[in-house]
């Protein structure tokens, strides 16, 4: 077996585990990044594409925003539907002039890799059985397979950056860790349609029939979304038939609708909350999808990743800086603070949007109430337009 050494351990080369890793190297602080993909995977994976004020920020502010800025799409609002109207939430006007950027995650982490080996990083993709070891000692190990040879990566300090399904949380002791879920009876038909945006902003519709959601991955192709059963069978939906419930759905007494074109990818994902508490464990940190997932609705998931390493960052600075546990020792605690504003808010306007097969008459009213409330009432735009652009990001120092 090799040994390999390096200042921190980087388990997982998607946002979180890049960023760390280039945020680190601004530092002056050696990592070393263990990915189990391949880079093709990771720079070409679709997943979440809207990015809050702070995320943006601090992406300009470390000099990852070149390409963002000339291809990320500012969005200064968006658009609540029900009961056929759809109504404005303008955000910039609400906040101060917060935004947010639609700009796909995977193109996050292409220039996040281009970062990276521009800057000589050490990322090292197609890993086979990734372990870890002596997480509690003074020199906790990740042992991988790369190229026929074994290597064992020695390091001061872990980041579990390797999202839900990695092995960073599995390996802390259960007894450790309290687990905090909810799982939520419905899910997303998500759809890709090389088809141009016809709208500028993001329309979340409430329907009777369900859910719906708009937006766009770039000027030449839109993302939506449909509410359906968490066991969605994906052949039942031809694509007629989903741009067939789309327009029911999205039906306004404006004339909006969604410009159609032809399905590129289909896919059926699950609404769950999920947090574990804390984010560390002797010297392994979890950030990320490894240590909570949000549903989709209130578009936090990456953000809230980005936020989770920018902390942990200032945190590993003072450390190598003054030999200081006093921030690293709180990294589980300021980040929990950011993550349960971020559950509140994404539970909320998940059900606030969303019918459920045993919702009341009571509920639907009630929830109707709620937002009709929202839509006309300064106030209640102002919190969701504080919360969707994005609450401040809080680096330690």
């Amino acid at each position: 077996m090799t040994l390999m050494e390096t200042q921190v351990a980087i388990v997982g080369a998607g946002p979180a585990g890049l960023m760390l890793s280039h945020l680190l190297h601004q530092y002056g602080i050696h990592s070393a990044v263990v990915e189990c993909r391949s880079r093709e995977h990771c720079e070409t994976r679709i997943r979440a594409g809207v990015l809050e004020q702070g995320t943006v920020d601090l992406l300009r502010r470390t000099g990852l925003a070149a390409r963002l800025d000339r291809e990320g799409m500012v969005h200064r609002g968006i658009r609540i539907g029900f009961g056929h109207r759809l109504h404005p939430i303008p955000l910039s006007d609400l906040t101060q002039d917060r935004a947010i950027t639609v700009y796909g995650q995977h193109e996050v982490v292409k220039d996040m890799i281009a970062a990276r080996v521009a800057d000589g990083g050490e990322v090292i993709f197609d890993c086979a059985n990734v372990s870890l070891r002596d997480c509690n000692g003074p020199h906790p190990t990740v042992c991988f397979d790369h190229g026929g040879e074994s290597f064992a990566l020695q390091a001061n300090f872990i980041a579990g950056c390797d999202g839900f399904h990695g092995v960073c949380r599995s390996s802390i002791p259960e007894a450790v860790l309290q687990t905090f879920e909810r799982h939520f009876p419905f899910a997303w038909l998500g759809v890709l349609a090389q088809a141009a945006p016809s709208s500028d902003e993001l329309v979340y519709m409430s329907h009777q029939q369900g859910f719906a959601l708009f937006s766009m991955r770039s000027p030449q192709v839109t993302r939506l979304y449909l509410q359906c059963k968490p066991d969605e069978d994906l052949t039942a939906w031809s694509d007629d038939r989903i741009w067939s419930e789309l327009l029911l759905r999205f039906g306004n007494a404006e004339g909006w609708q969604p410009a159609q074109g032809p399905i590129l990818q289909k896919s059926v994902a699950a609404m769950r909350s999920f947090v574990v508490e804390p984010m560390q464990h002797g010297r392994l940190f979890l950030a990320g999808d490894a240590a909570h997932i949000v549903p989709p609705t209130g578009a936090k998931g990456m953000n809230l990743a980005i936020a989770d390493v920018a902390v942990l960052a200032a945190c590993l600075n003072t450390f190598f800086r003054e030999n200081s546990m006093r921030l690293l020792d709180r990294y589980s605690e300021i980040c929990l603070r950011r993550v349960w504003q971020a559950q509140r808010f994404s539970c909320w306007m998940t059900l606030l949007l969303h019918p459920c097969a045993t919702e009341s008459p009571f509920e639907h009213r009630r929830r109707y109430a709620e937002l009709e409330y929202l839509t006309s009432s300064r106030a209640a735009a102002t919190s969701l337009a504080e919360n969707y652009a994005g609450l401040p990001l809080e680096i330690p120092s």
